[in-house]
């Protein structure tokens, strides 16, 4: 008898969705990129409702079991105890939250139940209430990492924020078993300690910790010793306690308190101020005991497990430099990380732990884990679809073979035009990987600034990240194993590498204006690139494109990077894409097998007021 399972993540951020059947992933998305609210925590209906739809499900009797990725009544618990140990300074705040819990997030199965109404009106709601069931936040994690990993035996480190109690866990995986090995528990956290960084150095909490980890390779380590001696205590076994006496987190909005200002000299930077050095240097403090934790806590697991194999979730999992630093360690032959590593995945990670804990199911989880698609779980639009919505736009395109598409955008791509790059199936996760891409040429010097100032709209600073043909990866990169979803950072080739001196004076963002390697404009300061490889079997259109312009140029790599501008999520369908494209300075548009260029399109309009459409990052 066929198992449907549906999985659900919402009301904190990532809200997201997930179907699957007998074990099989058919379907995953944010609700993010329906609604176009970035990191849009609201409860799912549109992401459901395209699961659904993906699986030809017409109602949710059709449905064996929905299950949500966290467990209210614990986390109410721990919320309670936070409160009570940090009285009176906590009533505020208790006030504040509290009755929003007891008058809805309680009462998680019956708020599920209201909102699914909405979709079925015909199934009854004590039916639909029978359906629902939950997990426990890092279950989820875990189970996201491990069952679509191609390991049938490995243990899972799970690390983020704070799920019910825990914001650490391990875990040992082997075939359909997940056992809890040790957790850590609130408020010890290394997810809330990044976040804390990421917020006294005037990033959003929940979405600018990547650019703090961006950030770090301008910096040096003049705060680790201050983080260590006053901030938190890591044993040899990297087991954490935080020195709460610097932290807000527990009992407010803020993360940092006026102990933490005084510890750093000064209050908090504030959003879209200018970056000084002071930030670059902590930030690279705090990237650097991240990953000597990750380090330790990796090498603890191996001694207690014996596994061969690890897996990675929670949001800490996409550290991709704390990811690459522990793959060089070898502490385990190889690792793997579940691409929606963050709460979006822990929809997924519901559904899985669901299917194999409590169905009692025998399915063989490697058979699972080899039909799994990666990433690419979202909407696909078929070339009559497309063409429907261009015309609705009253835009100007060209209807191209196969083979002419991939030679006309290498060829565009080789005479420096950015493309806008959208085929197949929305990746599910943060990263875009060739679905819902923007593309350029890594060669060109000036990419990585025109890039980030007149296409993405965002900092000068960020990194861009290569794809790369998986057969080529060690030619160009100090790397020898795959690295499908872009969660590794890697040194440059030294062959790739260039011996140029930078100027003495230079520091900061001025390291920019050196050129590193033979690909410049993915070559971070400090010589490293996060890198995707690409293989004909998870994603053959884009695999020829690489092809392709390798074979013009002799460089088999490309700069990728989401297909939005800053403060929006990831286009999803092909309006959201020729919106992007008309509003920034991209130069072609590849949609399926068609391609427009920004010269033939009318009614062109450079006006930016358009940006406040959407909030910052």
């Amino acid at each position: 008898m066929t198992k449907i399972i549906l999985g659900i993540s919402a009301y904190y951020h990532d809200s997201a969705a997930a179907l699957i059947s007998n074990g099989i992933v058919i379907a995953a998305a944010q609700e993010e990129r329906f609604t176009r609210k970035k990191h849009d925590p609201s409860f799912p209906i549109n992401a459901i409702k395209y699961c659904l739809k993906e699986a030809k499900i017409v109602t949710l009797s059709e449905v064996d079991r929905i299950v949500f990725y966290d467990n209210p009544k614990l986390t109410f618990k721990r919320l309670l105890a936070t409160y009570i140990a940090y009285a009176p300074k906590s009533f505020r705040h208790f006030l504040h939250v509290i009755p929003n819990w007891i008058k809805e997030k309680l009462w998680m199965k019956q708020c599920i139940a209201k909102e699914l109404l909405a979709i079925d009106n015909k199934i009854s709601k004590a039916e639909l209430k029978s359906k629902i069931h939950c997990t426990n936040h890092h279950q989820s994690h875990a189970a996201s990492a491990f069952y679509p990993s191609p390991f049938s035996a490995a243990a899972v480190l799970c690390m983020d924020g704070v799920g019910e109690w825990a914001t650490t866990s391990a875990w040992l995986g082997k075939e359909q078993n997940l056992d809890l090995i040790w957790q850590i528990n609130f408020p010890h956290s290394i997810g809330l300690l990044y976040s804390a960084f990421t917020y006294y150095a005037g990033f959003k909490v929940n979405s600018g910790e990547y650019k703090l980890m961006g950030l770090a390779p301008y910096g040096k380590p003049n705060y680790v010793d201050t983080i260590y001696k006053y901030l938190i205590d890591v044993k040899e076994d990297g087991s954490f306690r935080l020195n709460m006496k610097y932290f807000d987190f527990a009992i407010g909005q803020r993360m940092t308190n006026q102990a933490f200002h005084d510890l750093f000299d000064g209050p908090p930077r504030k959003p879209e101020t200018k970056i000084g050095q002071k930030e670059m240097d902590l930030a690279y403090s705090i990237q650097q005991v991240t990953q000597d934790i990750v380090i330790k806590l990796a090498k603890t697991i191996k001694k207690q497990t014996g596994a061969d194999y690890l897996c990675l979730a929670g949001g800490v999992a996409l550290n991709c430099v704390a990811n690459g630093k522990l793959l060089k360690e070898k502490v385990f032959k190889d690792i793997w990380i579940q691409p929606a590593a963050g709460d979006a995945g822990g929809a997924l990670g519901a559904a899985l732990y669901s299917f194999y804990q409590q169905s009692n199911n025998t399915v063989i989880k490697n058979n699972v884990a080899q039909q799994y698609h990666g990433s690419y779980l979202g909407p696909k639009y078929s070339c009559k679809e497309v063409e429907l919505v261009l015309q609705s736009l009253g835009a100007c395109y060209h209807r191209l073979s196969d083979t002419q598409l991939i030679e006309t955008t290498a060829e565009q791509l080789n005479n420096a035009k950015v493309v806008g790059w959208f085929q197949g199936r929305m990746e599910f996760g943060p990263r875009a990987l060739g679905g819902r891409s923007i593309l350029g040429d890594p060669r060109n010097e000036a990419m990585q600034s025109i890039m980030n100032l007149k296409i993405k709209y965002r900092e000068s600073f960020r990194p861009f990240a290569p794809s790369v043909l998986e057969e080529k990866v060690s030619e160009w990169f100090d790397l020898d194993c795959k690295s499908p979803h872009m969660l590794l950072v890697t040194d440059i080739h030294k062959d790739k590498q260039l011996t140029q001196q930078s100027d003495e004076n230079e520091w900061g963002i001025d390291l920019l204006k050196t050129k590193r390697s033979e690909i410049p404009a993915v070559t971070h300061v400090d010589y490293s690139a996060r890198v995707q490889t690409v293989n004909q079997d998870g994603n053959p259109r884009y695999y020829d494109l690489l092809a392709a312009f390798n074979k013009l140029t002799n460089v088999p790599v490309l700069i990728n990077t989401s297909f939005n501008v800053r403060g929006e999520p990831i286009v999803c369908t092909p309006k959201d894409a020729y919106r992007c494209f008309m509003r920034t300075e991209m130069d072609c548009l590849v949609i399926e097998n068609f391609i427009l260029y920004k010269p033939e399109q009318a009614n062109q309009n450079k006006s930016l007021e358009w940006q406040k459409e959407f909030e910052l990052d």
